[in-house]
């Protein structure tokens, strides 16, 4: 995980106005009234899922494409899925710009997944609901992984969930954080 954090310059995906600020650990303001996550806390969310580089990834909240960046290095395929447009079009300039041309990027309601490449080894979501949303929990493998702030958003547990044959199961709390709410038809309105 430190390998793929060194390896990916933060700066190529943070506003050109707060470049100064791109490595420190910090979250960074973004359009939309959002923020990136910061890098310890993406190491934490992305190592609990414990990628050896074969899974297929799914990202709800793409932001400007750091963390997506992080799960390409780690990861045999991600889809990341952002509901904002422009900050989708901006991730995307990012990543090509770093050489990340394999990422399938989609506009959309993240809440719902991305059906259509399911099913997903690992879900990382970047955004806090009180309960993992049924889509995701149904386009995950069984077996798999995913990670969500659990919470009203602002006040949240991240936590490591692991889907079984009887349904999704709570592994544990990786740490608290603060994240903005996930929207959607299986979020918030």
């Amino acid at each position: 995980m430190l390998e793929a954090i060194r390896a990916t310059p933060r700066a190529e995906f943070v506003p050109a106005e707060a470049t100064g600020l791109a490595y420190d650990d910090v979250p960074i303001p973004v359009a939309h009234g959002q923020v990136t996550t910061q890098p310890s806390l993406s190491a934490v969310m992305i190592g609990a899922l414990e990628l050896d580089g074969t899974e297929h990834v799914l990202e709800v909240g793409t932001g400007l494409g750091f963390q997506t960046a992080l799960l390409a290095r780690l990861a045999a395929d991600v889809v990341s899925v952002e509901r904002q447009p422009d900050l989708l079009d901006q991730a995307r300039r990012n990543l090509e710009r770093a050489g990340f041309t394999e990422v399938d990027l989609r506009v959309g309601d993240g809440s719902c997944g991305v059906p259509d490449r399911a099913p997903y080894d690992a879900v990382l979501v970047s955004a806090a609901f009180p309960a993992v949303p049924v889509p995701l929990t149904a386009q995950l493998r069984i077996g798999g992984r995913l990670v969500q702030p659990i919470g009203p958003g602002g006040q949240d547990e991240v936590v490591l969930f692991e889907r079984r044959p009887e349904g999704l199961r709570r592994s544990r709390m990786l740490t608290f954080a603060s994240f903005v709410r996930l929207h959607g038809r299986y979020g918030y309105p």
